[in-house]
C-alpha cells in the first residue's frame, strides 16, 4: 500500500485534488509510518487540530458531516437526517475562521476525495471507504496545548478520552 508524507496543506490541496486513493500521513516527519492500518488519514503529534468549514448553512450535507454554523454559532454534526449541536448554540465566536485562499468550491475546486476516484457525497474534503476511517490528531489537553485555537477547532483530547471542539470561546468534551 501506498504512504504519501504531506508537508504543507497547499500540497494536501493538490494531492486530494488528483482523487489519491491509499493512506495519508499530515504533519509526520521522516520516516513516515502509518500506524494505524485502518485509517486513511493520519496525523502527527504536533498540538494542533483539523479546522472545520465555517458555514452559514449547508442543506446538502450528508450524514456524519462536522461544520462550525455560523448561523447558530455552534460546532454541528448532521446525524439520522438531522444537526445535532456539539457546542452551547449561540456560544461560538463572531469571528470564526474563515480561508481566504483559493482553494474552496467557489473557485474551482470542488473539493478533495481520499480513498475513491470518485464520490456522490458534498464536501471540501470526503473520506470515502467503507473499511478505513478517520483518527482525529491526539492532542494532550488541547485548551493548554493549543495556544492559537479559532472556533471549529477538532481534536480528540488523550487526556480526557474524549472528542475536543472548540467555538471560538470555550471547548467542549464528548465521550
Amino acid at each position: 500500500m501506498k504512504k504519501y508524507i504531506i508537508s504543507s496543506m497547499f500540497t494536501a490541496v493538490l494531492l486530494f485534488s488528483e482523487g489519491v486513493k491509499s493512506q495519508i500521513a499530515i504533519g509526520k516527519t521522516p520516516p513516515v509510518t502509518i500506524t494505524n492500518s485502518s485509517v486513511l488519514l493520519e496525523f502527527g503529534t504536533e498540538a494542533k487540530g483539523i479546522i472545520l468549514p465555517s458555514v452559514t448553512t449547508a442543506s446538502d450535507a450528508v450524514n456524519g458531516t462536522f461544520v462550525l454554523n455560523t448561523t447558530t454559532k455552534s460546532v454541528r454534526v448532521k446525524q439520522n437526517g438531522a444537526w445535532t449541536d456539539l457546542t452551547k448554540a449561540g456560544d461560538a465566536t463572531n469571528y470564526p475562521f474563515t480561508n481566504t485562499g483559493t482553494t474552496d468550491a467557489n473557485s474551482g475546486l470542488a473539493g478533495a476525495i481520499i480513498g475513491s476516484a470518485n464520490t456522490t457525497k458534498p464536501g471540501v474534503l470526503v473520506l470515502e471507504s467503507t473499511t478505513k476511517a478517520l483518527v482525529l490528531p491526539k492532542v494532550n489537553t488541547p485548551e493548554t496545548n493549543i495556544k492559537s485555537a479559532v472556533a471549529g477547532t477538532m481534536v480528540y483530547d488523550t487526556a480526557t478520552s474524549t472528542l475536543a471542539l472548540y467555538d471560538g470561546a470555550s471547548w467542549s468534551y464528548w465521550k
